[in-house]
């Protein structure tokens, strides 16, 4: 009965997508929640947010805590089975390239047509039932993230990104309010969104009503 409980368990993996599982908790969950890195040519850990670059992957839960963990229990080298070099400020590098990835596929869904900055423009797209994804900046003023919340209340509404940050895809020197419509590019940053907020303070992810 156990094996027939345990085949049943791995088919259900099986049938939800690709599944890792996290060096350092042990936690087995889809890759696309998972940071992945890589060992570099010189043996160095490097970070790879796309999950895309050669070499076996080593996973780990995207969370700051767990990373610095990972780095001071050695982890990294007992999965990879050699020695390995831990770069310096590689929490923090985690955090900036994901942000800018977070900020590459703004960009790549502005240029689509497939975002829209300001809170007019944001509250227009909610009304028309367009958005998939709303973007608050980290450092605006709670009242106006309220105040979208409000209109959209079922959306889920990630405040990861600095006003600043926003403002660079668009332009401009600052943005407060974003959104994306529905689609692969918004479902991509939210899992992006959610992967930062384990690194930057302050950052959250409201999945909605």
């Amino acid at each position: 009965m156990e094996n027939a409980a345990a085949a049943g368990g791995n088919e259900g993996l099986a049938k939800a997508g690709p599944h890792r599982r996290c060096i350092a908790t042990g936690e087995i969950t889809g890759r696309a929640q998972l940071l992945r890195f890589v060992v570099g040519p010189a043996g160095e850990i490097v970070p790879d947010v796309a999950a895309d670059l050669p070499g076996r992957g080593l996973w780990l839960t995207p969370r700051r805590d767990i990373l610095e963990r990972a780095m001071a229990k050695r982890l990294f080298a007992r999965a990879a089975r050699r020695p390995i070099v831990l770069p310096p400020g590689l929490a923090d590098r985690v955090e900036s390239l994901l942000a800018q990835r977070c900020c590459d596929a703004i960009g790549l869904a502005r240029r689509a047509g497939l975002a829209v900055a300001g809170f007019e423009k944001v509250a227009e797209a909610i009304r028309a039932g367009k958005v998939g994804l709303l973007m608050s900046a980290l450092d605006g003023a709670e009242g106006g993230r309220n105040k979208i919340r409000a209109l959209g209340r079922d959306l889920p509404l990630a405040a990861v990104l600095t006003s600043a940050e926003m403002g660079g895809v668009f332009g401009r020197d600052h943005v407060v309010h974003v959104a994306l419509a529905r689609g692969r590019l918004s479902s991509r940053l939210r899992a992006d969104a959610e992967k930062i907020a384990g690194f930057r303070s302050g950052a959250v992810v409201d999945r909605g009503a």
